[in-house]
């Protein structure tokens, strides 16, 4: 996962919800330029505001990274990585 996929998926949720940078910016005390740079991949959400953004677009932290999590395939290929 990169800052640019969370960007994208911010900016999707945003759009899908049918509200402007403003309204997400005010609803979560921020500025509408921090969430243009999040939607640009300029900058990342502080990880503070993770809970905060999942909850206001009604989804969990997970889902603001992945649109459906990677199946076990993916897993059984990475060995280093561990569940």
């Amino acid at each position: 996962m990169t800052g640019i996929e969370l960007g994208r998926n911010i900016a999707r949720l945003r759009k899908k919800a049918g509200v402007s940078q403003r309204v997400l910016a005010q609803a979560l005390g921020i500025t509408v330029q921090a969430v243009s740079k999040w939607e640009r991949s300029l900058s990342c959400p502080d990880v503070m505001m993770l809970p905060d953004i999942s909850r206001y677009f009604g989804i969990s932290i997970d889902d603001l990274f992945f649109e459906k999590m990677p199946d076990k395939t993916v897993f059984e290929k990475n060995s280093t990585f561990r569940i």
